[in-house]
């Protein structure tokens, strides 16, 4: 720690968003600030395992609603505010930022951002939806900045008066962290490698879904559409890689019906570049997203992109350019989408080629970190 430093804190719910979205926001933050991150992990030597040098801070901040465990996790976050003083402090999802931003402002944080990565109440029904609508307005409410991950979502927040115009901006042209092209890019060995790890011959053509296996993000739809196109797409393979959240694998299998040997399951993996060089098509038929951020690193390393048509999306994906888009819900045109590009190698091809340039251009990691760090300074002052 230095002193000498302004002090600013990161704060999130889990380890998998400081991997995946933070780490290079934390790294360039600590060449001209004192930072902490808060996180909810058990592993003392985590930022280290990602070459970070920061404080680490375990506070058991959870994900779902927890009335008793919440408070504490809030206690916790005003005990570390108070004793350390920070200039600022930047939550990354719900519920974390639901406690930073009141911890922050109950101990006079002078900076409170918050950054919205999509709504977990926009398929919500009834109370719930009300309650965590409720939860996302007192978070925008709290925060001084609210930074939110693409054009079309702040454009729907705005709408449902969850934020205001003046407090609200997206980063370059969105995502949280932009993708890292010397990471993500075409990269034959690796390709090469999983295929024949995983029983792919060359003329397959495999479909990737990679994210948290749940209902909102429409993996029993890419399993129905699937099952429809592989007795007549015989060389298409479905891949799905992720943690299963919702106990809903089973579920998803039984959907695929007939088609369940050509498909593969893969929990978890930290080398997600080298399943998207070795795709051929990156499919998230989700209902809800901030943004779709594997959208762009699938783009990066050339694929094509095969998506629904909703906010946050509609960002990631240049409908016939860079991928297809689709109406959420619709089986049948996932399946169609699916045959076309299954079948089709020219177009996969064209398409994947812009899908890279445009990932190269617009949504750099670089631009964004450095878009994030004039923001921190201009608001510290």
């Amino acid at each position: 720690m230095n002193p000498n430093c302004p002090r600013i804190c990161y704060v999130v719910s889990s380890e998998i968003t400081v991997a995946a979205f933070l780490r290079e926001h934390i790294r360039h933050a600590g060449t001209r600030y004192d930072v902490t991150v808060a996180v909810n992990t058990g592993n003392p030597a985590f930022l280290a395992t990602l070459g970070l040098k920061a404080e680490l801070q375990s506070i058991a901040i959870e994900r779902k609603i927890a009335p008793w465990r919440d408070a504490r996790a809030l206690l916790a976050l005003f005990a570390l505010f108070r004793r350390r003083r920070f200039e600022l402090v930047h939550s990354v999802s719900p519920k974390a930022g639901l406690l930073a931003m009141l911890a922050g402002l109950l101990t006079r944080v002078p900076v409170r951002i918050h950054t919205f990565t999509g709504q977990v109440w926009v398929t919500r029904r009834g109370y719930a939806r009300w309650l965590l609508k409720l939860m996302d307005r007192l978070i925008a409410l709290f925060a001084t900045h609210v930074l939110i991950d693409s054009p079309t979502q702040r454009e729907f927040l705005l709408a449902q008066r969850v934020v205001s115009a003046e407090k609200s901006r997206v980063l370059g042209k969105g995502s949280v962290s932009g993708v890292d092209a010397s990471r993500f890019r075409p990269d034959p060995q690796a390709r090469a490698a999983v295929r024949q790890k995983l029983g792919y011959r060359d003329s397959d053509v495999v479909l990737l879904f990679l994210g948290r296996l749940n209902r909102d993000k429409g993996v029993i739809d890419l399993a129905r559409a699937f099952a429809r196109i592989a007795a007549t797409a015989q060389n298409a393979r479905l891949l799905v890689i992720g943690p299963d959240e919702d106990g809903i694998q089973s579920l998803v299998q039984a959907a695929l019906v007939n088609a369940v040997a050509q498909a593969q399951f893969i929990a978890y993996t930290d080398r997600p570049e080298d399943y998207m060089a070795a795709a051929d098509v990156f499919c998230l038929p989700s209902y809800r997203e901030g943004f779709g951020t594997t959208i762009i690193e699938a783009a990066a390393a050339g694929i094509p992109a095969i998506g629904s048509r909703i906010y946050g999306v509609t960002d990631a994906i240049d409908d016939g350019t860079t991928g297809l888009l689709f109406d959420p819900g619709d089986v049948e045109q996932l399946a169609n989408a699916m045959v076309l590009l299954a079948s089709d190698a020219l177009l996969r091809h064209e398409l994947g080629e812009h899908a890279r340039a445009r990932a190269l251009r617009d949504f750099s990691a670089s631009t964004i970190t450095a878009e994030l760090m004039r923001l921190y300074a201009s608001a510290i002052g």
